[in-house]
């Protein structure tokens, strides 16, 4: 039989895991800086600075070393490393709140980030307050309209951000002479009317919103059926837009208001597709007349690419008596192919805004002489009739 060892009964058991065993280097180390401490201690003033001095220049010295040290290993390594796991943990470079270097935290949140970059932009803090600012103004009822109804706030951060993929990456609008609208002041845009359905009113919207460098506003007069429509209505309202009557033109162009109106009306937009590019007749120039009695200028605008967009070869007259349309277009995908044909066609857009012709050196009295306003609507109308012409013959292609 063996011998029993014998263990003192003032020793734990985690002896055996060499608990003491550092306990004991711990306090031999406490005693000796104790003994250190003692003899320093005894030491005259004098000599107790000058050796504070020489022991902080030397730790300084050996951080530096360590610092400059590359791939340093064994017991500095295994320091370095576990001071490093902490500063990972507490936000530093390397490390981010609440978790360790390579642990879940880290990759899931840079995942997270990145792809709030791609999908809202750089900034999609700024955009995520925004819209959250955005929404309480709507629910709370705090943002304005004018008294046309008028709400510019949501314009500009709604409507415009739906109708802006459509103009830059559909039609690839081209933007020219946007400077003619001047920055400040009223001003009568007067543009060509096609495209079977207004489309070339909301991209001429756009262009002025987005392009001119005073940031002015585009409003457009449209015609009744538009404010009989349910849906339409209130988004017509809210955009801006107004009924085209003489009054309602007079009162925007007086606030310095930038009023756009397209006098073809009806009989440009539906006009069929062999006689794309001829202006119709504009009216008995009732524009002319406003512009006339409010001196504002009026910018003739020619657009090119919005008569290719729905190519209109028939007009189903008696479906458009029974639902109180002017037309029913007949395309070469509507009605044929239901829904999908009424996609427009990708074709390149070019909208021009001429110089401006002024009518502040008429009396306002001018606006009742019948010869002066034919005048300066069959200006009006050459002015756009030759751009689109030029514009015409600049092109490349209908879709490029």
């Amino acid at each position: 039989m063996a011998d029993a060892k014998v263990i003192p009964f003032d020793e734990d058991t985690r002896t055996r895991r060499g608990a003491p065993r550092s306990r004991g280097r711990a306090a031999a180390r406490g005693k000796a800086g104790g003994d250190a401490g003692n003899a320093v201690a005894a030491l005259p003033v004098e000599e107790r600075t000058t050796r504070a001095a020489d022991e902080a220049d030397a730790v300084q010295g050996a951080v530096t070393a360590s610092a400059d040290t590359p791939g340093t290993g064994g017991a500095d390594g295994a320091s370095e490393g576990a001071q490093a796991a902490p500063e990972g943990a507490e936000g530093h470079p390397g490390g981010t709140p609440g978790s360790t270097p390579g642990g879940p935290g880290g990759p899931l949140a840079a995942a997270l980030g990145s792809a709030a970059d791609r999908l809202l932009g750089a900034p999609w803090e700024r955009r995520v307050a925004h819209g959250l600012a955005f929404l309480r103004r709507r629910i709370t009822g705090d943002y304005e309209v004018d008294d046309f109804g008028y709400d510019e706030e949501l314009t500009d951060q709604v409507l415009m951000s739906l109708l802006r993929p459509l103009y830059e990456s559909y039609f690839r609008v081209e933007v020219k002479g946007i400077e003619n609208i001047p920055a400040e002041g009223g001003a009568l845009v007067v543009a060509n009317h096609s495209g079977t359905l207004p489309m070339d009113g909301l991209m001429m919207q756009v262009a002025v919103h987005d392009h001119h460098p005073a940031g002015r506003h585009l409003r457009l007069l449209a015609a009744d059926l538009v404010f009989m429509l349910p849906l339409v209505n209130e988004l017509a309202r809210k955009a801006g837009h107004t009924l085209a009557c003489a009054e309602d033109a007079q009162l925007l162009l007086e606030r310095g208001e930038v009023v756009g109106v397209m006098p073809e009306g009806f009989k440009g937009l539906g006009k069929p597709f062999s006689e794309r590019y001829k202006l119709q007749r504009f009216g008995r120039g009732g524009f002319v007349a406003t512009a006339l009695k409010t001196g504002v200028p009026i910018v003739p605008c020619s657009i090119v690419g919005a008569e290719e967009i729905y190519p209109m070869i028939g007009n189903a007259k008696t479906v458009a008596r029974l639902l109180g349309f002017p037309y029913v277009p007949m395309t070469p995908t509507f009605p044929w192919l239901g829904p999908l044909g009424m996609v427009p066609l990708p074709t390149k857009w070019t909208i021009q805004f001429g110089e401006p012709i002024p009518t502040d050196g008429y009396a306002p009295e001018a606006a009742e002489d019948p010869m002066l306003v034919f005048n300066l609507t069959d200006q009006v109308r050459e002015t756009i009739q030759h751009t689109l012409y030029k514009l015409l013959v600049q092109r490349r292609s209908v879709f490029f």
